[in-house]
């Protein structure tokens, strides 16, 4: 069978870490940053924090878009509470200190192996701020050469 086989690997010296390395630089895809799934979610604190993530930012310091009668119908996703969202000057210096964040950490995830990442963003009902900013993370992030996956799990809560 050994001489059949196109590859042989000794694993006798190998931690599972430096095998699942050696796949990866065998088999995996030339993009080191394609084997790694990154997702963000959305969501409000109200609904909960969700269980199953690495890690949460929490955006309640941002001025809170429900409370203006005109904006409060419309979601993160729509113009005119993005633009309200965006012109607070603290987003965008909150912005810039997750997207330095994310170039450190994001090329050490995939270093290390990972295979995902899952990173929440909550306000308090998750329909506007944090799916504004998880909107923007994502776009970030795909500029960083990844393909993020964006989710709002409360949006219509």
């Amino acid at each position: 069978m050994k001489a059949a086989a196109d590859l042989v690997i000794d694993t006798t010296g190998l931690t599972v870490h430096q095998l699942k390395s050696q796949l990866v630089q065998l088999f995996g895809p030339d993009n080191p940053s394609d084997s790694m799934q990154v997702s963000v979610l959305s969501f409000g604190f109200k609904h909960g924090v969700p269980i199953d993530v690495d890690m949460v930012f929490d955006v309640r310091f941002l001025p809170n878009p429900h409370w203006d009668e005109v904006l409060r119908p419309f979601s993160g996703l729509d113009e005119p509470v993005k633009d309200y969202v965006f012109s607070q000057e603290v987003t965008g210096q909150f912005m810039e200190h997750v997207d330095n964040l994310l170039k450190l950490i994001l090329p050490a995830y995939v270093q290390e192996g990972r295979s995902y990442l899952t990173i929440a963003i909550g306000c308090t009902g998750g329909r506007h701020r944090s799916v504004a900013i998880a909107e923007a993370l994502g776009k970030s992030i795909a500029a960083h050469g990844y393909r993020p996956r964006v989710s709002h799990r409360d949006i219509n809560a």
